[in-house]
Parts: structure tokens; C-alpha cells; sequence
């Protein structure tokens, strides 16, 4: 089985196989560097690291009622 075949199975069944693919990743590079995932998968370091910093933007967010 190839991606391509897998991508297609999943899709058939109803998963939304890229949103997963990237909810993957970034919780892969909350225990590791985005270049040290990049290499290990195969990505480019660029991919990675603009993925790790899009799940970032509501770390420094204050919880609470903010009326």
C-alpha cells in the first residue's frame, strides 16, 4: 500500500487524513525539535516549524473571564 492508496481508503471512509496528518506533527514537535521531526520524516524544516508555530499562538493567551 502506498500514501496515495491510503490517502484514498481513508478519504472513502470519511477521515480527514490531512488535518490529522498535521495535529501528528504538532504534537511530535511539542517533545522534539520541528528540524529534528522535519529530518526524521521527511518534511523540510520550514514545514515544521510554521506548523509548531501555528499551534502556538494562544501559548501566552490568559485563561479566564476577559470581559
Amino acid at each position: 500500500m502506498n500514501p496515495a492508496t491510503l490517502r484514498d481508503a481513508l478519504r472513502a471512509l470519511g477521515v480527514p487524513a490531512e488535518k490529522g496528518r498535521t495535529s501528528a506533527i504538532r504534537q511530535l514537535v511539542l517533545q522534539a525539535p520541528a528540524p529534528v521531526i522535519a529530518q526524521a520524516l521527511g518534511y523540510h524544516d520550514k514545514s515544521t516549524t510554521r506548523i509548531a508555530t501555528a499551534g502556538a499562538l494562544w501559548k501566552h493567551y490568559a485563561p479566564g473571564d476577559h470581559p
